[in-house]
């Protein structure tokens, strides 16, 4: 059999000529694979990092402080009494804080600054020098600095440690009918604590914790007429308190 290509028409008949072959399994068609396309994840932001503010409610638990008082006239001691009884100072309080955390994998770690204030005193009718005498110990204000390091056992849950300084403002006061002697004092101590703190939503959180507290023994001065007074103030704290902190 011939073959006849009419002019302008070769290149019709050629393709022709190949689809056909290609149908009866002479020639297969080339096939091309397509590449995938593998895209980087986009990051996720942490559900901990960045800044915070937040309040608590609590209570603190006095421990013993036992009163004891020297009495002076000059440099010379004319009496010395302790063992009077207990003025630790303990009761309800609140407090307001401020910190920064950064998250690296499941730990979690940062600085935080609180204060905090509420009705936290002790007061005991006692016998001292052969008088009857209202003592009492309150707690006027106190700052904490802490470093607060964490790891979550769930993507939801910050179990904490906490570790830093504390500072409190205090007074001291003895008061009879004959009249009342009063002095303010600060003490700086150390404050360690251990908490737990669980998302409710991407900026909300909840947390309760408990915090110790040891300010140390300071020396509380007292002037009355030509005699002096001094005292120890042992203030020591365990406090718990339950919380919230909002993440901006």
């Amino acid at each position: 059999m011939t073959f006849k290509f009419r002019p302008g028409g070769s290149a019709l008949a050629i393709a022709i000529a190949i689809g056909g072959a290609a149908q009866a399994g002479g020639i297969a068609a080339p096939s091309i694979e397509a590449t995938p396309v593998i895209r980087a994840p986009a990051p996720v932001a942490s559900a901990w990092a960045g800044g915070y503010v937040g309040g608590s409610l609590g209570y603190v638990f006095d421990t013993d402080d036992q009163i004891g008082l020297r009495a002076f006239e000059g440099d010379t001691l004319l009496r010395e009494e302790s063992g009077r009884g207990d003025v630790g100072i303990g009761g309800l309080s609140g407090g307001v804080h401020a910190g920064y955390r950064w998250q690296r994998g499941n730990w979690v770690f940062g600085p935080e600054l609180s204060a905090q204030f509420g009705s936290v005193d002790e007061s005991r009718d006692i016998l001292l020098f052969d008088t009857e005498v209202d003592a009492e110990n309150e707690m006027k204000g106190l700052v904490a600095l802490v470093a607060k390091t964490g790891y979550l056992v769930d993507p939801r849950t910050l179990v904490y440690g906490t570790f830093g300084i504390a500072r409190g403002d205090f007074e001291y006061s003895f008061s009879s009918d004959d009249g009342a002697i009063s002095k303010d004092y600060s003490s700086t101590g150390v404050a360690a604590g251990l908490g737990v703190e669980r998302l409710v939503n991407d900026r909300l959180s909840v947390f309760a914790e408990y915090q110790y507290r040891d300010f140390g023994n300071e020396t509380v001065d007292f002037a009355f007429d030509e005699f002096t007074f001094d005292t120890r103030a042992s203030v020591t704290q365990s406090t718990v308190k339950i919380g919230a902190n909002w993440r901006f």
